[in-house]
């Protein structure tokens, strides 16, 4: 018999992001998860998500809403909702720096000049 089990790496909302995901309004779609509004809260191993949240629901571990179960084979993540579990995934927004802005390009006939000398 195959075992058909799956292990899935648990991601747990802070205390802080969690509150407002609590109270934000239902979306459809896929969810923009902040990996800085989670932290590792080890795995489970279970034949699917919903027998994943069965089997800690009555633990101090049980999920809570907006802790993700990610996939250790296949990286999808599952974000709980009050409606159950729905596609998440990471969002990395990059730095504001006014040292990374972009310079604007060198006026034509001063590049064609710098060229020339």
């Amino acid at each position: 018999m195959k075992n058909d089990m799956a292990l899935f790496r648990i991601h747990r909302i802070k205390e802080s992001a969690q509150q407002n995901f609590r109270w934000a309004p239902h979306t459809s779609g896929v969810t923009a998860a902040k990996p800085k509004d989670y932290e590792e809260g080890g795995m489970v191993e279970a034949a699917g998500l919903y027998q994943a949240w069965h089997q800690v629901r009555e633990t101090p571990d049980a999920l809570r809403l907006g802790d993700i179960l990610e996939s250790v084979e296949t990286g999808e993540m599952r974000i709980c909702k009050y409606v159950g579990f729905e596609q998440a995934t990471w969002v990395v927004l990059e730095p504001k720096n006014s040292m990374d802005m972009k310079q604007p390009p060198e006026p034509p006939q001063m590049a064609k000049a710098a060229s020339t000398m």
